[in-house]
């Protein structure tokens, strides 16, 4: 075996063992979502079910207000996303393609802003979002979050990779920038605005700190939310309604990520920091 086979193979093997590393959480929670709390519990614990059961699915469904939280959680990363798309985007346009005053300056800030932790912004902002009445409500869990400094970097780097040539050629025919923008640029940002859609679905769908805070009442609860809280018996934590919820959680994500990852690879690959 001569020195570059052996060192594929050596390659092939580590990325076996990551892949393994990063699968096996998530194998374990689906195989733990059907054991009972017996097994759950006994020591040493088993891998695969000694006797597979749907009854943690089938009590977290008959949860009453199961629905209720599951319809929360969409209608929050479902406006999240749909706003960063949009926003970020525009926003993200304006600094690649247009000049006007402070464009610098308001560039360094957006960039400013992606060091500092959120934790530090966390009290502030619930500050502002209860002195105008929000807190536990669904415009509450969203308007922090329609914008993020993340999103409008990534769609500027890719939109100033793009020719400027097709924006002279549309303000020669006529068309306003908003024209522009909408026919042209967003045409040819498929891949970072899957890449940028993904993520924040992503962030939004598993948000629980802001949402555990501002949602205070059962009417507002998110997935997450709901099932910390529900999953909590009277003596300890029921371990097998907890993986069934995490299953249920982590499937749109899987479903969204399947439906776009060549998207999302392509966007990954054509981002670069220019």
């Amino acid at each position: 075996m001569n020195t570059s086979t052996r060192s594929k193979w050596w390659l092939y093997a580590i990325l076996t063992i990551a892949v393994l590393a990063v699968a096996a959480p998530f194998v374990w929670m689906l195989l733990g979502s059907v054991k009972t709390t017996a097994e759950l519990r006994q020591t040493p614990p088993t891998w695969w079910p000694e006797d597979p059961t749907l009854d943690n699915y089938a009590e977290l469904f008959s949860k009453a207000n199961f629905g209720a939280y599951f319809l929360n959680s969409t209608i929050v990363a479902v406006v999240v996303t749909a706003g960063n798309l949009l926003f970020c985007s525009m926003l993200g346009y304006a600094l690649a393609m247009l000049e006007f005053p402070g464009k610098r300056a308001l560039f360094a800030l957006v960039m400013g802003t992606l060091l500092i932790p959120g934790v530090v912004t966390f009290v502030p902002l619930f500050v502002l979002v209860a002195n105008v009445g929000l807190v536990d409500t669904l415009p509450g869990l969203i308007l922090p979050f329609l914008v993020a400094p993340f999103g409008v970097f990534l769609m500027r780097q890719y939109i100033k990779g793009l020719p400027p040539d097709l924006l002279d050629a549309g303000r020669v025919d006529g068309a306003g920038e908003l024209r522009i923008f909408a026919r042209i640029i967003l045409p040819l940002c498929g891949p970072a605005l899957a890449t940028l859609g993904i993520l924040t679905f992503l962030a939004s769908w598993n948000n629980f700190l802001w949402p555990l805070v501002v949602a205070q009442t059962e009417d507002t609860y998110t997935l997450p939310v709901a099932l910390a809280l529900f999953s909590k018996g009277q003596n300890a934590t029921n371990y097998g309604l907890l993986l069934a919820g995490a299953t249920v959680v982590v499937m749109p994500i899987l479903l969204v990520f399947l439906a776009f990852q060549r998207r999302f690879i392509e966007g990954i690959a054509t981002t670069g920091i220019k």
